[in-house]
């Protein structure tokens, strides 16, 4: 892939946008949104839409009060001195357990992502006795919100589904990209020449995971801006799937 890398980025970040209820239209919010900002969505627009409102939207937050925790959620929560309840969501959600000490459970979830808590946190959400689940299809939601943007404005935009995961062996947090529609989510380098005329041979750059991770500067995470308008960026289109960006089993060092 060739193409020209952008000078210029401008991120918008849509502010007003209510309290998400399960069923609501994300789609219209997010396209009300811009409007606001006096914003009208062009083609080459991508839109970065945080996990937690998608998750609500679609009816993925639990009551922990519905929860009842298996003997082995029991028993794994006293070690790790955590709630029980979460322990037997996390479980549920997991796929496989890659590792539990030190008050921390990392999974890989039923998508192949790789992270703490198989995804679920109990952040910005109303009242104390709740969690939000990942998305079940996070790429089909993300298409859902492409789509109904497309029936209400008649523009195809790049959407992007983003959260907030960990990395290995560095500090700190980032976003990155659980849902792609609309966009090719890695930029391919190989077999190119760098500057010197050197091919390259193993480069790839997860643009998706970037420009969510740009999107995040503006979202914050208290700020309640949940979706963030990127304009200027020259990605690939096509039908890209947040699959593309995991690695492997066969290629994973470290599995």
């Amino acid at each position: 892939m060739g193409l020209k890398q952008a000078s210029e980025l401008n991120l918008t970040g849509l502010t007003g946008i209510p309290e998400i209820q399960t069923g609501d239209d994300l789609a219209a919010l997010i396209v009300e949104g811009a409007r606001r900002r006096d914003l009208m969505l062009q083609p080459n627009d991508i839109l970065v839409v945080t996990q937690k409102i998608v998750s609500k939207a679609e009816g993925r937050v639990v009551p922990l009060s519905d929860v009842a925790p298996s003997p082995a959620a029991s028993a794994w929560a006293a070690y790790l001195d955590k709630d029980p309840r979460l322990v037997e969501l996390i479980l549920r959600e997991a796929r496989r357990i890659v590792r539990m000490d030190r008050g921390l459970i990392l999974a890989e979830t039923r998508h192949g992502f790789v992270c703490a808590n198989a995804g679920i946190d109990r952040s910005n959400l109303p009242g104390e006795e709740t969690a939000s689940l990942l998305p079940l299809d996070p790429d089909g939601s993300a298409t859902a919100i492409r789509d109904r943007i497309r029936t209400l404005c008649g523009v195809d935009v790049a959407i992007l589904i983003s959260d907030t995961f960990g990395r290995p062996w560095r500090e700190g947090l980032t976003n990155v990209a659980i849902g792609v529609s609309g966009l090719i989510p890695l930029w391919d380098y190989r077999e190119t020449t760098d500057d010197f005329g050197r091919n390259l041979k193993a480069t790839r750059i997860a643009v998706a995971d970037e420009l969510a991770a740009a999107a995040e500067l503006i979202m914050g995470k208290t700020e309640r801006i949940p979706v963030v308008l990127i304009r200027g960026y020259q990605c690939v289109r096509g039908e890209g799937r947040a699959s593309m960006l995991l690695r492997p089993p066969e290629q994973d060092l470290f599995r």
